[in-house]
């Protein structure tokens, strides 16, 4: 089988984190051909989609801890899976690769997750249909409706909609002298809209990452903030702990699992906290690594084995 993985600069990806490369390994460690290229790799010629691949040889132990085999110029319809996990924002540029991705055969490529499921998914605003699972949420651009929301619940959390890593992320307190000035900051003055949600105190013990495969759950991790911060992402300096899906959350994973194998979001990464739904990840869902660490299971090889049985063509 081959797989191709659309990332960012694999210098950029860090070795004992990056669930890009958990996968990679995984697949090669079970025979398959891995290779990897960037957005602008990609392109449009006599009639497909193509792309400029690097064929890559992994070796976590070396530095750097991949050797380039071969580049060279590909339809991409010749690989057995397309894997998307570009790390946001969703910009102009990310949503033009996924118009191109749009183009490869489904009776050839598995194309993951599928680029209109990624397109409808804004990671932050695609909760809002499971109104049922997630906290009492606003999302405007004009200050004197957040401010109002924020009076409303005591404290919030604003998010902007095309954020990663708990970047931008803030936690707004009514009567703040400075709430003002943080909500025109976060909206460009009134430009942008963005997502305050109630805070939910149960934060404070963690911001609990769960990862789907086709709609079932692999399994989870506890992300608790740093002192000082209230953020649980590890990108913000969170660190991790061992935990397990309750009763409630697998109930929410099976709500939502229908709706996204209709849009074939087949890996996802769902944060929750306190049992309700705050993300939806869809773009590079990460913590694979770090959930196999802790539950002593190699969920990167569960995953290999689904893909080899999910490709359309097998080899």
């Amino acid at each position: 089988m081959q797989v191709a993985f659309i990332v960012d600069p694999l210098s950029q990806l860090q070795v004992n984190h990056d669930t890009s490369i958990a996968l990679m390994e995984a697949l090669q460690r079970r025979g398959h051909r891995v290779f990897c290229l960037e957005l602008g790799d990609l392109y449009w010629d006599q009639g497909e989609t193509w792309g400029s691949v690097s064929e890559i040889v992994l070796d976590l132990k070396a530095d750097p801890w991949y050797e380039v085999k071969e580049r060279r110029l590909v339809p991409l319809s010749h690989m057995q899976a397309v894997w998307m996990r570009k790390d946001p924002p969703v910009d102009t540029a990310y949503l033009y690769a996924t118009y191109l991705l749009d183009h490869l055969p489904p009776s050839r490529t598995l194309v993951l997750n599928h680029p209109a499921g990624i397109r409808s998914a804004n990671e932050k605003l695609y909760a809002l249909q499971f109104k049922e699972w997630i906290p009492r949420t606003c999302v405007s651009s004009n200050k004197a409706l957040l401010r109002q929301f924020v009076e409303q619940v005591g404290q919030a959390v604003l998010k902007p909609l095309g954020g990663k890593g708990g970047e931008g992320i803030l936690r707004l307190t009514a009567g703040d002298p400075n709430l003002n000035s943080l909500i025109e900051l976060s909206t460009q003055f009134g430009r942008l809209p963005v997502m305050v949600q109630e805070y939910l105190p149960q934060a404070a013990a963690g911001d609990k990452r769960i990862l789907l495969l086709e709609g079932e759950p692999l399994g989870a991790v506890n992300r608790v903030p740093s002192e000082g911060d209230f953020r649980g992402n590890v990108a913000a300096g969170g660190r991790v702990e061992k935990t397990e899906i309750t009763e409630k959350e697998r109930a929410l994973c099976a709500a939502l699992a229908p709706v996204l194998r209709q849009e074939k979001l087949y890996f996802v990464g769902i944060d929750v906290i306190g049992e309700r739904l705050t993300e939806v990840n869809v773009t590079s869902p990460t913590m694979l690594r770090e959930i196999s660490q802790l539950q002593g299971v190699d969920l990167a090889n569960q995953v290999a084995e689904w893909l080899e049985k999910k490709v359309p063509v097998k080899t």
